[in-house]
């Protein structure tokens, strides 16, 4: 499914791969779970409720343990590996299970599902941390459609696929009149907007940046790769491709976002684009560029041994220098710098 993220309007949609066996419209009607191609919307909720790109979250083990102790879950990452503390920049970039699922936590499941369904979202959403690993199905058109929100710096607009119905004498019996609402802010969508640039031009989406255009994007992969997905991006075109069975089968081993529906996303686009104009994310005017240490998140101090332009919301930014570099045996220390993190939401759910 392809849209213009300025006007809503539906370019092109591919319902299956042969309308003769089967008029079932997939990109509307059939419900999947999208994967992590959903973790956009936890960052969107996570910035739109004062946390940054910088903001720290911890990449490891986690088991959580309810009442009734056959449902025990130990949710984990693609690759089995763990990255420690982390930005939630860097979380994104490489799809971090872990990360995303302790993020969930800390923002809380209503604040998410709230979001979801202030940029578009209509199918149900479940109510638990799965959330953070695209355990609730919703549509091609959904999804792509409220990665159109980021695209259009934070303006809704409902995709549709009639312009306008004229008779035989020209005259005009119904028209589609595309109203756009501002649904969250532009430094949010820009925030949201600037970290799915990163994800193609060192995550997951690394592929797309053949394509030599300014690009934002997410892949989304299921359990026993049965879904692959890549919603991707640029100012003027919003693109989503979903690959799976009717039947819920497995793909084939490693079959992911990035192998099985990237691919097509990007051949379409490399046509696509030939057509429009090449265009930059416009950067609000509350967007602000600043030196901060990465290991921290804060300020980067003249002695700083590393350190990293981030982008920020005007008011978000760290205040604080950071201390000497931290040791990751250095607990103690560690814990300080995470509670001293400013911007955080609240402890309420």
């Amino acid at each position: 499914m392809a849209f213009d993220p300025r006007t809503g309007a539906i370019l092109a949609m591919v319902g299956g791969y042969d309308f003769a066996r089967s008029e079932y419209n997939r990109a509307v009607t059939a419900h999947r779970q999208p994967g992590s191609a959903f973790k956009p919307i936890i960052y969107a909720t996570a910035v739109n409720e004062g946390l940054s790109p910088a903001t720290l979250v911890v990449d490891a083990p986690v088991v959580y343990e309810p009442d009734d102790l056959e449902k025990i879950w130990k949710p984990e990452n693609y690759e089995k590996r763990f990255f420690g503390v982390i930005s939630l920049r860097e979380a994104l970039i490489h799809s971090r299970n872990l990360a995303t699922v302790r993020l969930l936590e800390k923002v809380g499941v209503r604040q998410v599902i709230d979001f979801a369904k202030t940029i578009g979202f209509t199918s149900p959403l479940n109510n638990d941390l799965s959330l953070a690993l695209g355990s609730s199905s919703v549509t091609l058109v959904e999804l792509t459609s409220a990665y159109g929100v980021f695209a259009n710096q934070g303006l809704r607009l409902e995709p549709y696929a009639l312009a306008m119905v004229q008779d035989n004498t020209g005259q005009t019996l119904e028209q589609t009149l595309f109203e756009p609402r501002q649904v969250v802010s532009k430094e949010t969508a820009y925030l949201v907007t600037n970290m799915l640039e990163d994800v193609i031009q060192r995550g997951t989406g690394l592929q797309a940046k053949s394509i030599g255009r300014p690009i934002a994007g997410k892949t989304g992969t299921t359990n026993d790769y049965t879904d692959a997905w890549f919603i991707g991006f640029t100012p003027n075109l919003a693109v989503g491709v979903w690959v799976g069975f009717d039947d819920v089968r497995t793909l084939g081993e490693t079959e992911s976002g990035a192998h099985a529906a990237l691919p097509i996303w990007m051949d379409f686009m490399r046509e696509a684009l030939e057509q429009l104009p090449m265009m930059s994310f416009e950067i609000p005017d509350d967007i602000v560029f600043v030196r901060i240490d990465p290991s921290t998140g804060l300020l980067a101090s003249d002695q700083a041994e590393q350190d990293t332009v981030e982008i920020f919301m005007k008011g978000t930014e760290p205040t604080q220098s950071a201390p000497q570099r931290i040791v990751p045996t250095d607990f103690y220390r560690l814990d300080q710098v995470l509670d001293g993190q400013a911007g955080g939401p609240s402890s309420q759910r």
